[in-house]
């Protein structure tokens, strides 16, 4: 069981380690709303660090190339050292270089590839993704006996990506919700099942 002063601490590295890789606005979350993630997350103190490192070192090797910045658009979301890659590439070529990356990085288990080969989304679109996933974690989050905490949502394009370790029915659970919120066009379940 994580303490009071396990969870400061954790919070405390988390945020150092997103200033260090430049992601600043995410520390003040952190700082506000972490320790209750933290207490309630079913991954170790260790791998929730490994995860903030795989996900910034990913980001930060896939855009150190300005020609390969220029064709492709990816968000990296980290989960137990498992890999998520969404977005959208130019080419082939320009997406598997951002799975190989993915891929090379120190403590990552697997990499889902959920990059498609299409021109790149318009600012709207990403915008529009940011409000679906407001709308399905604000959803869960009023969902009396589901802990939202335990489930990760990425949306791209309008596809709901799930990520976690939760059990079946708490996994089911999250499908339905994001499937009911408005503007989802499908639901792609990548959990860990205990």
């Amino acid at each position: 069981m994580i303490n009071r002063k396990n969870i400061m601490v954790s919070s405390l590295t988390l945020g150092v380690v997103l200033m260090l890789s430049g992601c600043v606005a995410p520390v003040l979350v952190a700082g506000a709303a972490g320790g209750a993630a933290v207490a309630k997350d079913e991954r170790s103190s260790q791998a929730m660090l490994d995860d903030q490192f795989i996900a910034a070192k990913a980001r930060d090797a896939i855009y150190d190339d300005l020609k390969r910045a220029k064709r492709i658009h990816v968000n990296v979301t980290s989960y137990n050292r498992v890999v998520l890659l969404t977005g959208e590439a130019l080419s082939k070529s320009t997406r598997n270089e951002a799975v190989e990356i993915a891929r090379n990085i120190d403590n990552v288990r697997r990499v889902h590839n959920e990059i498609v080969v299409a021109d790149l989304t318009s600012f709207s679109t990403r915008t529009n993704d940011s409000w679906i996933t407001s709308k399905i974690k604000s959803q869960m989050f009023a969902t009396k006996g589901f802990d939202s905490t335990r489930v990760k949502v990425v949306t791209e394009n309008g596809t709901v990506f799930l990520m976690g370790l939760v059990n079946k029915n708490m996994g089911k659970q999250a499908g339905v919700i994001a499937s009911n919120v408005n503007d989802v066009k499908r639901v792609i379940k990548l959990f860990e099942y205990y």
